[in-house]
């Protein structure tokens, strides 16, 4: 299965300079947060595969206008063509915006879906918005990634995480791929392909 992962930034070359060569045979769409609901609608409609995405600290406004077309996966496991995707959207919280959650917060959302994980046996790849603590993360309180992640990697063991949150304009010596234990990390800033 081929994969667009996509968060944080609109890709010009692939709404202001749209060409069907622009997007490389894809199967599906994932979106790691923060992009304009239009975006999202307009990716699915032109690509015609499914969307899937979590919402981002800054996606209060898919509660007014959601991306049509594309499908939430916040606190649930969804399965595409046997692949299980488990959504956990959300940043740490420096203000008082909807989707932002404290560790705790966080911990209680994976609690909830514990019986989700029981019944598909686990799951692929973890889709989120923020990173997990001290991998691809920042040091400022925005940034900061989840320790709350850590248990699930460990105990399921999925084949890749993907989120957003941290543009790689931050830091140019911040890695876009990285690796905990047997999972591959991928901070899905703008866009990134991979193949499942």
């Amino acid at each position: 299965m081929k994969i667009m992962a996509i968060a944080d930034i609109e890709s010009p070359a692939l709404w202001d300079h749209y060409a069907e060569n622009n997007l490389p045979e894809t199967d599906l769409i994932i979106s790691c947060g923060d992009l304009d609901p239009r975006y999202l609608s307009f990716l699915v409609t032109f690509a015609n595969v499914p969307l899937l995405y979590v919402h981002g600290n800054h996606d209060e406004r898919y509660d007014n206008m959601p991306p049509d077309g594309c499908i939430c996966i916040d606190d649930s496991i969804y399965v595409h063509n046997g692949i299980r995707f488990l959504g956990l959207g959300g940043s740490y919280p420096y203000n008082d915006g909807k989707y932002m959650y404290t560790e705790a917060q966080m911990r209680r959302r994976i609690r909830r879906v514990s019986r989700q994980l029981r019944k598909y046996g686990g799951f692929d790849v973890l889709v989120t918005h923020a990173p997990a603590r001290g991998i691809g993360d920042g040091e400022d309180l925005p940034h900061r990634g989840y320790e709350a992640f850590f248990p699930l990697l460990e105990k399921y063991r999925p084949s890749y995480m993907l989120h957003g949150h941290v543009h790689m304009q931050y830091d140019y010596t911040l890695k876009r791929e990285n690796a905990y234990q047997d999972t591959k990390i991928i901070n899905a800033y703008e866009k990134y392909f991979l193949e499942i």
